[in-house]
């Protein structure tokens, strides 16, 4: 059942909703460039147990993600999506504030745990779009939604490398002040999305589990090479928030701002990749080539990162990296094609939750690789090597994008 907001009323609605996921990419974004310095300064300056301590953030940060996530959806089902995603922008200024005021790195791993049950608002902010959006103009408001998480990832980056260029905690204070404003906001602003009839009766527990949904995928033997494939390439992209400010920092002698300032050129290509070339590439390709060609393209730019003795080089590189950015669109639609619509909902769902088994994995998987080729007693020096794990993960992706190609040749765009 629709929702009763009137036409004005939605249209603010989603206008708080893009700001919303802006406002979050945007405090995130702006403490990438300096915690990863922050820890290495509260462990004396030694990258290499920096490296150790930054995996093991992210590992715990995605592993109560892909709790906290389901079951922040499974709440917005009974109580509505209104308060869990004001005590979700809440819960988030707050902790940054939390982390702001870190004395220890106990105290600032408890703030990154913190900030990974609340920040966890994602699923519902797109129930709330579901809610207020005809289906017709649903594709358009997830778009939006879209082009804010890139906009947030341009902007971010270079705004934090440029506050820790003064001070390591001056972005976890900036992250704050963004969250809280989008609070209050919110809080005069943002109107209920789901009538009191359409909500749940209690908290569907069983619902809010993602090992559940995962297994749903064995279920569709046609969908595991490209289960497979979107595995691989979520788990070869988490290098970059593993390791890149640290590998920067030890290689090519980039602090907080110079780092802000690469973060965001590579936005910016990834953003034209993302909202041009894929638009006018894909139809003309079709979905395998242009996966086939997205995987190549990620192999060569992981690999030359890898080997890029300096900073320039490495930057030679992002535009070939950027055209990754194919794979991805390609291979959700390969994913709609091979199921029809009435599971279409759980199976994206089993898709997000292969994405947060690869946050999982992967920080931990780079950042100790990388400390264990660095540094004294390392059995060769050899920094790059997180990206060439990258490389070679992304290379697995490319066999099987062959071999889904040759099998199923009628599910091809384009042709």
């Amino acid at each position: 059942m629709q929702t009763t907001l009137k036409a004005p009323q939605r249209k603010a609605a989603l206008v708080f909703i893009f700001i919303t996921v802006l406002i979050d990419i945007l405090a995130f974004g702006l403490i990438i460039p300096v915690l990863p310095h922050l820890v290495e300064q509260f462990v004396g300056g030694d990258t290499k147990s920096a490296a150790y301590w930054v995996g093991i953030f992210g590992t715990v940060f995605a592993a109560i993600q892909f709790f906290s996530a389901p079951i922040q959806g499974a709440l917005s089902d009974r109580f509505g999506r209104r308060p869990v995603i004001l005590l979700s922008c809440l819960g988030l200024g707050l902790d940054f504030i939390f982390m702001a005021l870190a004395p220890s790195l106990m105290w600032l791993f408890v703030g990154r745990v913190i900030s990974a049950v609340t920040s966890a608002s994602f699923t519902t902010a797109n129930a709330y779009i579901a809610d207020v959006t005809p289906k017709d103009k649903r594709a358009g408001a997830f778009g939006m939604v879209g082009m804010a998480f890139g906009v947030g990832f341009i902007i971010g980056p270079m705004l934090g490398g440029w506050l820790g260029h003064y001070d390591l905690r001056y972005p976890f204070w900036g992250a704050a002040v963004l969250a809280l404003a989008n609070f209050l906001y919110g809080l005069f602003v943002l109107p209920e999305s789901l009538a009191p009839e359409n909500r749940s009766r209690a908290i569907a527990w069983r619902h809010a589990n993602p090992v559940g949904s995962v297994k749903l995928i064995l279920q569709y033997p046609q969908l595991f090479a490209l289960a497979l494939i979107l595995l691989l390439s979520n788990l070869a992209h988490y290098v970059y928030p593993s390791v890149f400010v640290l590998y920067a920092d030890y290689r090519y002698d980039w602090g907080p701002l110079a780092v802000g300032k690469v973060l965001a050129v590579v936005g910016v290509c990834s953003a034209l990749v993302q909202g041009f070339l894929v638009r006018k590439w894909v139809p003309v390709l079709g979905e395998h080539k242009a996966l086939v060609l997205g995987l190549l393209a990620g192999v060569v730019g992981f690999a030359a990162y890898g080997a890029a003795p300096t900073g320039t080089l490495f930057l030679c590189a992002v535009p070939i990296m950027a055209l990754w950015g194919l794979a991805g669109p390609a291979a959700q639609a390969l994913v709609t094609r091979e199921v029809g619509p009435e599971v279409q909902g759980r199976i994206q769902g089993a898709m997000a939750s292969l994405v947060s088994l690869a946050g999982i994995i992967g920080p931990a998987l780079y950042t100790f690789t990388f400390a264990k080729f660095i540094g004294r007693g390392a059995p060769i020096e050899l920094p790059g090597i997180p990206w060439f794990i990258a490389a070679s993960l992304l290379g697995m992706a490319l066999v099987l994008a062959f071999k889904h190609w040759r099998t199923h040749p009628d599910t091809q765009a384009g042709h």
